[in-house]
């Protein structure tokens, strides 16, 4: 297992890339095939999917024709609600494994937290890690009450919590009790979808760097010890937002940025969803 020098220690004793590609709504199986080449050539070693986007059958084909080892790669994908609510836990993730080809997953995620369902599906993911099947086991989009809840039920802490995360939504009470609680966080929709490339701030931090409100954004999140997914299929993009290893934000330009916070929500929140989620 050789994830490079970038990486997150996880509660389990494994190690997490701090870097990884996410693919939400790239299904054109050609279009991801070069997507995940052109990342795994840029140093990515870490694909973030779903059963959700319909799109591990051209994950896992991308997967395929890398010449890159599997034991080099770390691979997510997650449970969706529905299989929550009717339980199919087990079988739904025997699917998602059959489509992406694989014989196991690095890490598999709780979508949403169903309630009433995700007590149960935490259990059957359990049993997954025991038989071998997924290496670490997390959740995604929980609240400090839904973790707390989720003790209630199970002495495993998730390796991983999965939110949306960045400059202009920040989590500090969840960031804190995750910390103490040994989980890691991941971002996803790291870059805002662009909502804060302009900003004059931004701007003016990435001209002391010689990098881009992007690069800016994403090195404040590793720098804290947050995992970020930024989403692209452009391999200028992939090579840019793989390029936040190389500077270091000063403690004032890390505190103007966390000041940025608005609680400005980019990404959707499923309908059945709506209104459990604040």
């Amino acid at each position: 297992m050789s994830f490079g020098e970038h990486v997150i220690h996880l509660n389990d004793g494994r190690e997490m890339p701090l870097l990884g590609l996410g693919v939400y709504k790239a299904t054109d199986d050609g279009e991801l095939k070069q997507a995940i080449s052109d990342a795994v050539s840029s140093g990515y070693r870490l694909i973030d999917t779903a059963s959700f986007y319909k799109n591990e059958e051209g994950v896992g084909k991308g997967i395929q024709a890398l010449d890159t080892p599997r034991e080099d790669l770390f691979i997510t994908t997650k449970i969706w609600n529905t299989a929550q609510r009717i339980g199919d836990i087990e079988d739904s993730f025997n699917r998602s494994l059959e489509r992406l080809g694989l014989d196991y997953v690095d890490l598999y995620l709780i979508h949403w937290p169903v309630p009433g369902c995700f007590g149960n599906t935490w259990k059957v993911m359990e049993k997954l890690r025991t038989d071998g099947k997924v290496k670490s086991i997390g959740v995604s989009n929980f609240s400090i009450a839904d973790l707390e809840l989720l003790k209630t039920v199970s002495d495993v802490v998730p390796a991983v919590n999965q939110v949306e995360f960045h400059p202009l939504f920040n989590h500090p009470e969840l960031k804190t009790y995750c910390e103490e609680k040994g989980i890691v966080l991941q971002a996803y929709a790291p870059l805002a979808r662009g909502a804060y490339m302009n900003s004059p701030l931004m701007i003016e931090i990435g001209k002391n760097h010689q990098k881009t409100p992007a690069q800016v954004g994403l090195r404040w999140l590793v720098q804290q010890g947050i995992g970020v997914i930024p989403k692209s299929v452009h391999k200028e993009r992939l090579e840019e937002n793989s390029q936040i290893f190389d500077f270091v934000l000063s403690e004032e330009e890390m505190a103007a940025i966390t000041a940025m916070d608005v609680q400005q929500r980019v990404a959707g929140v499923p309908e059945d969803m709506a209104p459990y989620i604040l």
